[in-house]
């Protein structure tokens, strides 16, 4: 038993009355309009310009504070550190960051790209010159 091929076949539409040239038309009310959908990205600019204008820090206290504390349980066990040493290291590493990727953006964007990626973030160290 063959099938048949469909054959595509457009809907037609009703035809639509033909507005009078002397009547002005008004636009619908604001209850009617459909909800505009926001972009994608317009969520990731309002974050931005957020984050832009506080002074809070990024990273957490607490998961910053048991990666310190490891790293340095491992290089010297027995050592404390005191609140306003780690507050300091976490506002240098964020400070650090902070720089870093907005270099490592500077070169997305110099190559014609919106994402940063690895050799964005290496040639950014490279014109700085860590060493790290």
């Amino acid at each position: 038993m063959q099938r048949k091929k469909k054959v595509f076949q457009p809907r037609r539409r009703p035809p639509q009355p033909r507005p009078q040239e002397n009547v002005q038309r008004r636009p619908p009310p604001p209850q009617a309009r459909a909800p505009q959908q926001r972009r994608r990205y317009m969520k990731a600019f309002a974050e931005t310009r957020h984050y832009q204008k506080t002074t809070e820090l990024l990273i957490p206290r607490r998961p910053f504070a048991r990666v310190v504390k490891e790293e340095l349980q491992r290089y010297c066990a027995g050592l404390r550190i005191q609140a306003l040493a780690l507050e300091a290291l976490q506002e240098a590493a964020e400070a650090f960051l902070t720089s870093m990727l907005e270099d490592s953006n500077l070169c997305a964007i110099h190559a014609k790209r919106v994402n940063i990626q690895l050799k964005d973030i290496q040639l950014a160290r490279r014109i700085r010159g860590d060493r790290s």
